[in-house]
Protein backbone atom coordinates (compact mmCIF):
# COMPACT_ATOMS: atom_id res chain seq x y z
CA UNK A 1 0.00 0.00 0.00
CA UNK A 2 1.50 3.53 -1.31
CA UNK A 3 2.41 5.50 1.56
CA UNK A 4 4.07 8.53 1.83
CA UNK A 5 4.37 9.66 5.60
CA UNK A 6 8.09 10.26 5.31
CA UNK A 7 8.18 12.36 2.11
CA UNK A 8 7.28 15.59 2.03
CA UNK A 9 7.91 16.64 -1.84
CA UNK A 10 5.46 17.85 -3.64
CA UNK A 11 2.81 15.89 -5.69
CA UNK A 12 0.71 16.33 -8.54
CA UNK A 13 -2.56 14.56 -8.71
CA UNK A 14 -3.86 14.39 -12.28
CA UNK A 15 -7.91 13.73 -12.73
CA UNK A 16 -6.56 11.97 -15.70
CA UNK A 17 -9.70 11.43 -17.73
CA UNK A 18 -11.14 15.21 -17.13
CA UNK A 19 -7.65 16.26 -19.24
CA UNK A 20 -7.63 13.95 -21.74
CA UNK A 21 -11.59 15.13 -21.84
CA UNK A 22 -10.36 18.53 -22.52
CA UNK A 23 -7.64 17.69 -25.12
CA UNK A 24 -10.24 15.52 -27.44
CA UNK A 25 -12.26 18.86 -27.36
CA UNK A 26 -9.39 20.98 -27.69
CA UNK A 27 -7.35 19.66 -30.37
CA UNK A 28 -8.58 19.03 -33.74
CA UNK A 29 -9.69 15.79 -34.67
CA UNK A 30 -7.35 15.83 -37.79
CA UNK A 31 -4.49 14.90 -35.45
CA UNK A 32 -4.06 11.55 -36.44
CA UNK A 33 -1.63 8.69 -36.57
CA UNK A 34 -0.08 7.20 -39.70
CA UNK A 35 -2.90 4.70 -40.15
CA UNK A 36 -5.79 7.43 -39.70
CA UNK A 37 -6.52 6.83 -36.12
CA UNK A 38 -7.45 10.17 -34.25
CA UNK A 39 -4.63 10.69 -31.56
CA UNK A 40 -5.24 14.49 -30.77
CA UNK A 41 -6.84 13.04 -26.81
CA UNK A 42 -3.10 11.94 -26.85
CA UNK A 43 -0.94 14.25 -28.28
CA UNK A 44 -3.42 16.95 -26.29
CA UNK A 45 -2.86 15.46 -23.07
CA UNK A 46 1.30 15.15 -23.64
CA UNK A 47 1.12 18.70 -24.26
CA UNK A 48 -0.80 19.57 -21.14
CA UNK A 49 1.52 17.43 -18.78
CA UNK A 50 4.48 18.68 -20.63
CA UNK A 51 2.99 22.26 -19.49
CA UNK A 52 2.15 21.34 -15.88
CA UNK A 53 5.47 20.10 -15.39
CA UNK A 54 7.14 22.80 -16.43
CA UNK A 55 5.03 25.26 -14.83
CA UNK A 56 4.62 23.75 -11.66
CA UNK A 57 7.94 21.98 -10.60
CA UNK A 58 6.21 18.31 -9.08
CA UNK A 59 8.37 16.46 -7.57
CA UNK A 60 6.08 13.57 -7.68
CA UNK A 61 3.23 12.98 -10.17
CA UNK A 62 0.69 10.75 -10.78
CA UNK A 63 -2.45 9.72 -13.34
CA UNK A 64 -5.13 9.28 -11.80
CA UNK A 65 -7.77 6.74 -13.70
CA UNK A 66 -11.29 5.96 -13.35
CA UNK A 67 -11.14 2.24 -13.01
CA UNK A 68 -15.50 2.36 -11.93
CA UNK A 69 -17.10 5.71 -13.86
CA UNK A 70 -20.30 4.43 -11.75
CA UNK A 71 -18.97 2.92 -8.18
CA UNK A 72 -22.25 0.73 -7.55
CA UNK A 73 -21.98 1.86 -3.43
CA UNK A 74 -22.52 5.50 -4.81
CA UNK A 75 -25.37 4.16 -7.17
CA UNK A 76 -26.91 2.02 -4.22
CA UNK A 77 -27.66 5.52 -1.97
CA UNK A 78 -28.62 7.91 -4.88
CA UNK A 79 -29.76 5.77 -8.26
CA UNK A 80 -29.51 8.71 -10.60
CA UNK A 81 -26.34 9.68 -9.96
CA UNK A 82 -24.35 9.54 -13.42
CA UNK A 83 -27.15 7.47 -14.91
CA UNK A 84 -27.86 10.30 -17.99
CA UNK A 85 -24.17 9.48 -18.83
CA UNK A 86 -25.44 5.58 -19.62
CA UNK A 87 -25.27 5.41 -23.39
CA UNK A 88 -26.50 1.41 -22.81
CA UNK A 89 -28.65 0.00 -20.85
CA UNK A 90 -28.10 -4.12 -20.42
CA UNK A 91 -31.62 -6.15 -20.88
CA UNK A 92 -32.33 -5.78 -16.96
CA UNK A 93 -32.00 -1.94 -16.84
CA UNK A 94 -28.79 -1.81 -15.16
CA UNK A 95 -26.41 1.49 -16.25
CA UNK A 96 -23.82 -0.73 -18.91
CA UNK A 97 -21.68 1.64 -20.15
CA UNK A 98 -20.61 5.16 -20.12
CA UNK A 99 -21.64 7.93 -23.29
CA UNK A 100 -18.29 8.96 -24.46
CA UNK A 101 -17.43 10.25 -28.15
CA UNK A 102 -16.67 7.40 -30.27
CA UNK A 103 -13.66 8.33 -31.61
CA UNK A 104 -11.92 9.07 -27.85
CA UNK A 105 -12.70 5.56 -26.18
CA UNK A 106 -9.77 3.83 -28.77
CA UNK A 107 -7.48 6.47 -27.32
CA UNK A 108 -7.78 5.76 -24.27
CA UNK A 109 -5.12 2.57 -23.94
CA UNK A 110 -3.13 4.57 -25.76
CA UNK A 111 -2.80 7.18 -23.65
CA UNK A 112 -2.23 4.61 -20.48
CA UNK A 113 0.39 2.83 -22.93
CA UNK A 114 2.35 5.63 -23.54
CA UNK A 115 2.10 6.89 -19.80
CA UNK A 116 3.50 3.26 -18.49
CA UNK A 117 6.31 3.54 -21.13
CA UNK A 118 7.62 7.04 -20.27
CA UNK A 119 7.43 6.10 -16.47
CA UNK A 120 4.47 8.59 -15.36
CA UNK A 121 2.43 6.60 -11.83
CA UNK A 122 -1.04 5.68 -13.55
CA UNK A 123 -3.19 4.11 -10.47
CA UNK A 124 -7.08 3.46 -10.79
CA UNK A 125 -8.45 1.08 -8.31
CA UNK A 126 -11.40 -1.38 -8.79
CA UNK A 127 -14.52 0.19 -7.28
CA UNK A 128 -13.62 3.63 -6.88
CA UNK A 129 -13.97 6.90 -9.25
CA UNK A 130 -10.28 8.86 -10.16
CA UNK A 131 -11.61 11.20 -7.40
CA UNK A 132 -11.41 8.76 -4.53
CA UNK A 133 -8.02 7.98 -5.65
CA UNK A 134 -6.89 11.62 -5.94
CA UNK A 135 -9.01 12.10 -2.65
CA UNK A 136 -7.05 9.26 -0.61
CA UNK A 137 -3.52 10.25 -2.03
CA UNK A 138 -4.20 13.99 -0.83
CA UNK A 139 -4.75 12.71 2.39
CA UNK A 140 -1.83 10.66 2.77
CA UNK A 141 0.67 13.32 1.16
CA UNK A 142 3.04 14.68 3.70
CA UNK A 143 3.72 17.59 1.48
CA UNK A 144 2.27 20.01 -0.63
CA UNK A 145 -0.35 18.74 -3.38
CA UNK A 146 -1.21 20.11 -6.28
CA UNK A 147 -5.01 18.47 -7.94
CA UNK A 148 -5.59 19.28 -11.68
CA UNK A 149 -8.79 18.67 -12.71
CA UNK A 150 -11.90 20.43 -14.04
CA UNK A 151 -14.58 18.94 -11.46
CA UNK A 152 -15.24 21.41 -9.40
CA UNK A 153 -16.45 18.46 -6.97
CA UNK A 154 -12.72 18.56 -5.87
CA UNK A 155 -12.69 21.48 -4.65
CA UNK A 156 -13.64 20.00 -0.82
CA UNK A 157 -9.87 18.55 -1.32
CA UNK A 158 -8.73 22.23 -0.65
CA UNK A 159 -6.70 22.99 2.27
CA UNK A 160 -3.97 26.18 2.87
CA UNK A 161 -3.40 24.91 6.47
CA UNK A 162 -2.02 21.39 4.67
CA UNK A 163 -1.05 23.06 1.28
CA UNK A 164 -3.70 21.24 -0.60
CA UNK A 165 -5.17 23.29 -3.80
CA UNK A 166 -6.50 22.30 -7.30
CA UNK A 167 -5.34 23.67 -10.40
CA UNK A 168 -8.83 24.02 -12.15
CA UNK A 169 -8.44 25.05 -16.24
CA UNK A 170 -9.69 27.52 -17.95
CA UNK A 171 -8.65 27.29 -21.16
CA UNK A 172 -6.66 24.15 -22.04
CA UNK A 173 -3.80 24.37 -18.89
CA UNK A 174 -2.03 27.15 -19.66
CA UNK A 175 -4.52 29.08 -18.14
CA UNK A 176 -4.95 27.62 -14.78
CA UNK A 177 -7.48 28.90 -11.77
CA UNK A 178 -5.14 28.53 -8.81
CA UNK A 179 -8.14 27.30 -5.89
CA UNK A 180 -7.42 28.21 -2.62
CA UNK A 181 -9.44 28.64 0.02
CA UNK A 182 -9.45 32.49 -0.52
CA UNK A 183 -11.02 32.08 -3.66
CA UNK A 184 -13.78 29.70 -2.78
CA UNK A 185 -14.39 31.84 0.10
CA UNK A 186 -14.69 34.82 -2.34
CA UNK A 187 -16.51 32.41 -5.24
CA UNK A 188 -18.74 30.35 -3.21
CA UNK A 189 -18.43 31.71 0.41
CA UNK A 190 -17.58 28.42 1.79
CA UNK A 191 -13.82 26.71 2.48
CA UNK A 192 -12.86 23.28 1.42
CA UNK A 193 -14.37 21.61 4.16
CA UNK A 194 -17.75 23.25 3.57
CA UNK A 195 -17.40 22.94 -0.29
CA UNK A 196 -19.75 19.23 0.49
CA UNK A 197 -22.35 20.98 2.09
CA UNK A 198 -22.73 23.23 -0.97
CA UNK A 199 -22.44 21.14 -3.56
CA UNK A 200 -25.21 18.56 -2.17
CA UNK A 201 -27.47 21.39 -1.32
CA UNK A 202 -27.48 23.33 -4.74
CA UNK A 203 -27.43 19.39 -6.57
CA UNK A 204 -25.21 19.06 -9.69
CA UNK A 205 -26.98 18.19 -12.99
CA UNK A 206 -23.86 16.42 -14.38
CA UNK A 207 -23.38 13.94 -11.73
CA UNK A 208 -27.57 13.16 -11.55
CA UNK A 209 -27.56 14.82 -8.01
CA UNK A 210 -31.45 16.43 -7.55
CA UNK A 211 -29.84 18.64 -4.46
CA UNK A 212 -32.53 20.41 -2.21
CA UNK A 213 -35.61 21.65 -4.77
CA UNK A 214 -35.56 25.43 -4.46
CA UNK A 215 -32.09 26.17 -3.01
CA UNK A 216 -29.37 27.18 -5.75
CA UNK A 217 -25.76 27.59 -5.35
CA UNK A 218 -26.42 31.42 -3.58
CA UNK A 219 -28.75 30.05 -1.45
CA UNK A 220 -26.78 27.09 -0.16
CA UNK A 221 -23.89 29.67 0.40
CA UNK A 222 -26.60 31.66 2.46
CA UNK A 223 -27.56 28.74 4.41
CA UNK A 224 -24.23 27.99 5.26
CA UNK A 225 -22.54 31.11 6.31
CA UNK A 226 -26.13 31.57 8.54
CA UNK A 227 -26.07 28.49 9.93
CA UNK A 228 -22.36 26.86 10.26
CA UNK A 229 -23.03 23.83 8.01
CA UNK A 230 -25.23 21.35 7.02
CA UNK A 231 -26.00 19.48 10.50
CA UNK A 232 -26.59 23.32 12.00
CA UNK A 233 -29.01 23.86 8.96
CA UNK A 234 -30.96 21.03 9.58
CA UNK A 235 -31.12 21.43 12.94
CA UNK A 236 -32.40 24.79 12.24
CA UNK A 237 -35.42 22.99 10.27
CA UNK A 238 -36.35 21.16 13.46
CA UNK A 239 -36.35 24.70 15.51
CA UNK A 240 -39.62 26.37 14.71
CA UNK A 241 -37.63 29.65 15.74
CA UNK A 242 -34.69 29.42 13.86
CA UNK A 243 -34.84 32.15 10.59
CA UNK A 244 -35.56 29.99 8.02
CA UNK A 245 -38.54 30.93 5.50
CA UNK A 246 -41.29 28.50 5.32
CA UNK A 247 -40.64 27.57 1.91
CA UNK A 248 -36.84 26.46 2.83
CA UNK A 249 -37.85 24.05 6.03
CA UNK A 250 -40.55 22.57 3.64
CA UNK A 251 -38.35 21.67 0.81
CA UNK A 252 -35.48 20.84 3.30
CA UNK A 253 -37.57 18.70 5.33
CA UNK A 254 -39.05 16.63 2.75
CA UNK A 255 -35.43 16.35 1.22
CA UNK A 256 -34.36 14.74 4.34
CA UNK A 257 -33.95 11.17 2.62
CA UNK A 258 -31.43 12.55 -0.14
CA UNK A 259 -29.48 14.81 2.58
CA UNK A 260 -28.96 11.62 4.58
CA UNK A 261 -27.16 10.12 1.95
CA UNK A 262 -25.67 12.69 -0.41
CA UNK A 263 -22.36 13.40 2.02
CA UNK A 264 -21.56 9.82 1.55
CA UNK A 265 -21.93 10.15 -2.53
CA UNK A 266 -20.29 13.91 -3.14
CA UNK A 267 -17.21 12.86 -0.46
CA UNK A 268 -14.41 11.75 -2.02
CA UNK A 269 -13.35 8.45 -0.25
CA UNK A 270 -9.76 8.68 1.81
CA UNK A 271 -9.65 5.13 2.11
CA UNK A 272 -8.93 3.96 -1.02
CA UNK A 273 -6.61 0.91 -0.81
CA UNK A 274 -3.39 2.45 -3.10
CA UNK A 275 -1.04 -0.20 -4.56
CA UNK A 276 2.36 0.31 -3.93
CA UNK A 277 3.28 2.90 -7.07
CA UNK A 278 6.97 4.75 -7.80
CA UNK A 279 5.44 8.13 -7.60
CA UNK A 280 8.69 10.31 -8.33
CA UNK A 281 8.59 12.45 -11.23
CA UNK A 282 10.59 10.51 -14.21
CA UNK A 283 13.89 11.93 -15.58
CA UNK A 284 13.72 9.40 -18.64
CA UNK A 285 11.76 6.90 -19.84
CA UNK A 286 11.28 3.76 -18.37
CA UNK A 287 10.78 1.49 -21.07
CA UNK A 288 12.51 3.71 -24.45
CA UNK A 289 12.05 0.68 -26.59
CA UNK A 290 7.80 0.47 -26.50
CA UNK A 291 8.00 4.19 -26.02
CA UNK A 292 9.54 4.41 -29.61
CA UNK A 293 7.24 1.98 -30.51
CA UNK A 294 4.06 3.19 -29.86
CA UNK A 295 5.69 7.29 -31.25
CA UNK A 296 6.37 5.73 -34.16
CA UNK A 297 3.15 3.62 -34.42
CA UNK A 298 0.52 6.53 -33.02
CA UNK A 299 2.82 9.71 -34.66
CA UNK A 300 3.01 10.93 -31.41
CA UNK A 301 6.16 12.86 -32.59
CA UNK A 302 7.14 16.37 -31.05
CA UNK A 303 4.13 15.72 -29.00
CA UNK A 304 6.30 13.27 -27.00
CA UNK A 305 9.59 14.72 -27.39
CA UNK A 306 8.74 17.94 -25.83
CA UNK A 307 7.79 15.88 -23.33
CA UNK A 308 10.66 13.38 -22.45
CA UNK A 309 13.26 16.58 -23.37
CA UNK A 310 10.96 18.75 -20.09
CA UNK A 311 10.90 15.36 -17.67
CA UNK A 312 15.08 15.28 -18.49
CA UNK A 313 15.12 18.90 -17.08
Amino acid sequence: MWDVTQRTDRLMLLDTASLYFRAYFGVPDSVRAPDGTPVNAVRGLLEFITRLVHDHHPDSLVACMDADWRPQWRVDLIPSYKAHRVAELTESGTPDEEEIPDTLSPQVPIIEDVLDAVGIARVGVEGYEADDVIGTFTGRAGGPVDIVTGDRDLFQLVDDKRERRVLYPLKGVGTLQVTDEDLLREKYGVDGSGYVDLALLRGDPSDGLPGVPGIGEKTAAKLLAQFGDLAGIMAAVDDPKSKLTPSQRKRLDESRPYIAVAPTVVRVASDVPLPDVDTALPREARDPATLDELAQRWGLGGSLQRLLATLAG
